[in-house]
């Protein structure tokens, strides 16, 4: 059935630290849009086999899902692996394959899983059909499959960040979007994740249908929507130069600050319950903190001081908030192959 080689694809999950909203269509290219983003060492999988005859078996190894087809002509986008099912026919893929998925948070978690999977899954395709393409190009087929193919809304900030990886300060505008690496210290970097939390409050969501409100909002000009999406630019300039300064604690104020700005673009990004860990969180020693994704659950990000980062731990703990430890990663999307489970060979 195959040669017995596998091509893998690993794509790094991220954290949005500001500007989150206007990188979503259409303010970007109306005033143009910006992001501060980290990748951190939470991965999204694809792990391939080619097959010498024309099937296809795809499967989600995290969801236990599994469907079959007898040749890629005859894939439906019927609700079960649609996302996998997207990038094989965005590749033009013909022949047959067995393909797998599994990603390290799941979807609605707020750390751009579903984008970095797809990166993973153009990634993966493209080492074995010998396409190279650039971090930029990838990037640009992950948000043209997910929003245009499959009509899924979301921004454009998931899919540059898990391509590129790293510290990112991306400029989105009408025709083009710019990835700036920025050099940030190792000492600022250990610093931050000496005092940054980053807790799984649960209750996740549907983050397109989050965004589907806040772009109408946006649309219907409404002006608390509109201005808020503005402050959030200024707030990532700003925000951007304390990290390149090392101005830790001035990064957690303007988290804050970006927090409650981000509520004021839709009224599901928060709720009650996120609502109160956080007064929790600030009372016990976070100085700022916000949901790195579209809102509404999933995970949250606090930035603490020092000495109390292990109060905060506890208190959110005892309501039923799970501390998840992480580091920042500082590369992209990596693709290789594996001849059974013997010795591996990069495939680029």
């Amino acid at each position: 059935m195959s040669d017995g080689v596998y091509y893998r694809a690993r794509a790094p999950l991220r954290l949005s630290f500001c500007g989150g909203g206007t990188d979503v269509s259409p303010y970007p290219e109306e005033h143009g849009g910006l992001v501060l983003s980290a990748t951190i060492n939470q991965y999204a999988y694809a792990s391939l086999r080619p097959r010498r005859d024309s099937r296809m078996a795809l499967a989600s190894l995290d969801y236990d899902m599994a469907v079959k087809y007898d040749h890629p002509r005859r894939l439906s986008f019927d609700g079960q692996l649609d996302l996998l099912k997207a990038a094989i026919r965005a590749l033009a893929v013909r022949r047959g394959l067995d393909l797998w998925v599994h990603v390290d948070a799941p979807p609605g978690s707020g750390l751009g899983s579903s984008s970095t999977l797809m990166v993973a899954l153009i990634g993966v395709l493209s080492a074995w059909l010998r396409q190279p393409r650039s971090p930029y190009e990838v990037a640009e087929l992950a948000y043209r499959v997910e929003r245009v193919d499959l009509g899924l809304a979301g921004g454009r900030q998931d899919q540059y960040s898990a391509a590129f990886g790293g510290f990112n300060f991306i400029e989105f505008h009408r025709d083009a979007s710019v990835v700036n690496p920025l050099r940030v210290p190792p000492e600022v970097v250990r610093e931050l994740e000496y005092r940054l939390l980053l807790c799984y409050v649960g209750q996740t969501r549907q983050s397109a249908h989050i965004i589907e409100r806040q772009t109408a909002n946006y649309r219907a000009g409404r002006r608390t929507t509109v201005a808020a999406l503005h402050r959030l630019k200024g707030q990532t300039i700003e925000m951007k130069k304390a990290l390149l300064l090392g101005d830790v604690d001035a990064m957690g104020e303007l988290l804050h600050e970006a927090w409650l700005s981000k509520k004021r673009l839709e009224a599901g990004i928060s709720n009650p319950r996120v609502d109160q860990l956080y007064r929790l969180a600030r009372r016990e020693g976070a100085i700022g903190g916000k949901m790195p994704g579209a809102g509404g659950g999933g995970y949250f990000l606090l930035l603490t001081r020092f000495d109390r980062k292990h109060r905060v731990a506890a208190a959110l703990e005892r309501h039923g908030v799970q501390a998840v430890p992480f580091q920042f990663e500082p590369h992209g999307l990596d693709t290789w192959s594996a001849r059974g489970a013997g010795r591996t060979r990069r495939a680029r």
